[in-house]
């Protein structure tokens, strides 16, 4: 819930009128003459009469600033959207495999995992993308959906902080990977369907080739990006030895032409990305190639707050009035 002011121009006029009168109130003498009852005469004679008149004056005041923000119409208000176009419907393949273990990336200048540098920069995929469904399959030896496709971002981003090296096996089944979202996507009306698939592999797990389960998402209108991670020769992986942690070399048999295949079957693109700023760039681009047109509606929900302010003024302009005519009294 927000809070606003529906007519700020009301408040600036009125606050000026109220500042030039305190002013010349302060700067005038009064033409009136107070007196009290008259066993209280020499109360108001002394300290205590003054002070009773400028309670009473305060009172006023008070009661003006009250009516002043009641006039402005305050109000609590939120905001909600209808989305009145299907956009693009994408499913992100992830591989998790035990490959991906690879510190040939960074992050603010320091040595990360392959896996954490996409989990970085698919975030900021996902929070560019506020008006598609965007769904998660994950693959190792074996490919499962760890999200099908929402419009709740945050929960997307949570299952994709959640994702960890292994989670799915060591090996690399791309072709099931396709495969599941494939499933995802073909009953779906948008009028763009997406797998960005992801790999630093060889397909080397799962029964399904993925040339073939690239032919057949083709059938159901869906495109393929492929991205393959890692650059040429060895990379470095951390590992446990009895002295501690070590740095080892060994080679990551990435198959750009299998990748290169399943992306020009279904008319989508192949990508390289050899470091974060790469593989960020690569992101970048698809969400710029993308784009589709989506019209939303915003809905404006407020709630009137006038009465909070309106009533307690007319409560002291009746404590000013019982005063006047109780305690003090004013002579014209």
């Amino acid at each position: 819930m927000m809070f606003r002011f529906a007519y700020p121009v009301v408040l600036l006029v009125l606050f000026s009128l109220l500042g030039i009168w305190i002013f010349f109130r302060f700067r005038t003498k009064t033409g009136s003459i107070t007196y009290s009852m008259t066993s209280r005469l020499i109360r108001v004679a002394g300290a205590s009469g003054r002070m009773a008149d400028r309670a009473v004056f305060m009172l006023r005041i008070l009661c003006l600033v009250l009516l002043i923000l009641a006039a402005g119409r305050p109000q609590l208000y939120n905001v909600s959207h209808e989305v009145r176009s299907s956009g693009v419907d994408i499913v992100l393949c992830i591989d998790t495999s035990g490959s991906m273990r690879a510190m040939d990336f960074k992050l603010d200048r320091e040595n990360v995992t392959r896996l954490d540098a996409v989990k970085h920069v698919v975030d900021g995929f996902i929070e560019k993308r506020p008006a598609d469904r965007i769904g998660l399959v994950v693959f190792g030896s074996e490919a499962f959906t760890q999200s099908p496709l929402t419009m709740d971002k945050g929960l997307l981003l949570g299952l994709v902080d959640d994702m960890s090296i292994g989670m799915a096996g060591e090996e690399t089944a791309i072709g099931s990977a396709i495969a599941i979202a494939g499933k995802r996507l073909k009953d779906l009306k948008a009028k763009t369907k997406l797998i960005i698939l992801l790999t630093d592999g060889r397909s080397n797990a799962g029964d399904i080739i993925p040339v073939q389960a690239a032919g057949a998402v083709e059938a159901f209108g869906v495109k393929i990006y492929s991205i393959g991670v890692g650059g040429y020769g060895e990379a470095p992986f951390l590992v446990n030895t009895m002295f501690g942690p070590r740095t080892v070399y060994r080679r990551v048999d990435l198959d750009e032409e299998t990748l290169k295949q399943v992306a020009a079957i279904t008319g989508g693109r192949y990508f390289l990305a050899s470091d974060t700023k790469e593989l960020s760039e690569i992101y970048n681009a698809i969400d710029h190639m993308e784009k589709t047109e989506v019209k939303v509606k915003k809905f404006f929900h407020f709630k009137e707050l006038y009465l909070y302010f309106l009533v307690p003024s007319l409560l002291l302009l009746g404590i000013e009035l019982v005063l006047k005519a109780t305690i003090l009294g004013v002579l014209p």
